[in-house]
This record gives structure tokens, C-alpha cells and sequence, in this order.
């Protein structure tokens, strides 16, 4: 019984096209690991908070909303930025803070590809400081909301417009609801006064 195996040193070529086929093959595994694990870590933080894009319906409500407000605007979870994008085509002083790093990225290029002059942070919700933010925009998920207007009570300005997406601030009345079902939002005042 004889064995004919081939080696490397037999085909050069096919042993190059092998060798950079393996790695175009472990280069893309790689890179969607990369990008799918940005997606995917959100469910593992204290408060989930997915990327779910703006509905165009929200998108206009959120410009109701802030409609004749001045002031600079911070969108929490700007996710793809159409929020962000949607308010600085309509002349507002606006900035998006997200935590995966691929979505601020194509927020970034949209901005860029849009001639539009906005600010976008990779940071953590959590740990961003709402202080310099006259409006605030919040797309958040239920969970999230009581510890969200805890922050809100202690970082926000006075008299600071809070427009919360799909699910309202627990403890406070808003002054308005725009919108109804998944596209509603609620527009509170922030007054330290009334707040218990």
C-alpha cells in the first residue's frame, strides 16, 4: 500500500493561496467578532439598553418637542445619530453620546457626508455629565428610567428639558405627551423645587 500525500514544498502556489486564504478567512471572523460583540455586550450591563433606531415618526415628535427651545442638546444613546443629525439640520446646538464605538463611527461619517458640524462621544451614559445641557433627549428602555431621573435630578440645569422616547421618567408628570404608542414621548421640565 503506498501513500501519495502532497506537501507544501511540491505546489508552492496552492500552499500561498492556502496560506492567504486561511487568513482573509480569520481576519473577517475576527472583525465580526469585533464589531458583533459592540452589539451584543449591552446585555450583559447592569440596565440593557440595545440599539433600536428611531422610528422617522419619533424623529419628528423629538422636533416637536424641542421646538423653540434654545440651548445646547445632548441626545443619551444617540445610537446611529439620526436624532442628532435629524436637530443640527434644524440648527441645534447638539451632541450624541453612545457606548458602541461602530455606531458613533457611522454617526460620525453621516455628519461628515451631511456637511453637518456635530459632536459625538464614545462614553458610558452613566458616567457622562448632563450639567452643560439646556435639553436632553433619552431613548431608554423601563429598567432604566428610575436610575436615569435620579441622574437627571442631580446633574441637570434647573428649568432643563428632558424628552424621554418610548418609555416615561416614573416619578415625574410631564408637561407634555407627544405622539402615541412605541412613537410617544414625554416632555418634562426640570424644577429641584417640586421634585421630592
Amino acid at each position: 500500500m503506498d501513500f501519495n500525500f502532497s506537501t507544501a514544498s511540491e505546489d508552492p502556489e496552492k500552499s500561498t493561496f492556502g496560506y492567504v486564504l486561511l487568513t482573509a478567512t480569520g481576519g473577517l471572523l475576527a472583525a465580526t467578532c469585533l464589531v458583533t460583540a459592540s452589539f451584543v455586550s449591552p446585555a450583559f450591563r447592569k440596565h440593557c439598553l440595545p440599539f433600536v433606531p428611531a422610528t422617522n415618526q419619533q424623529v419628528r415628535n423629538v422636533l416637536l418637542a424641542l421646538k423653540n427651545r434654545k440651548g445646547p442638546v445632548i441626545d443619551i444613546g444617540s445610537g446611529d445619530g439620526r436624532i442628532v443629525l435629524e436637530l443640527a439640520k434644524n440648527n441645534y446646538d447638539v451632541h450624541g453620546v453612545e457606548l458602541n464605538p461602530w455606531l458613533v463611527a457611522y454617526s460620525r461619517i453621516a455628519a461628515f457626508c451631511g456637511g453637518l458640524n456635530v459632536n459625538f462621544y464614545v462614553r458610558d451614559l452613566w458616567k457622562f455629565r448632563l450639567s452643560a445641557y439646556d435639553n436632553i433627549v433619552i431613548f431608554g428602555v423601563e429598567q432604566m428610567m428610575v436610575d436615569f431621573e435620579r441622574k437627571l435630578v442631580s446633574e441637570c440645569k434647573e428649568d432643563c428639558n428632558v424628552v424621554a422616547c418610548r418609555f416615561p421618567l416614573p416619578n415625574m408628570t410631564p408637561e407634555r405627551v407627544i405622539g402615541i404608542g412605541i412613537d410617544k414621548v414625554w416632555v418634562y421640565v426640570i424644577n429641584k423645587r417640586t421634585i421630592v
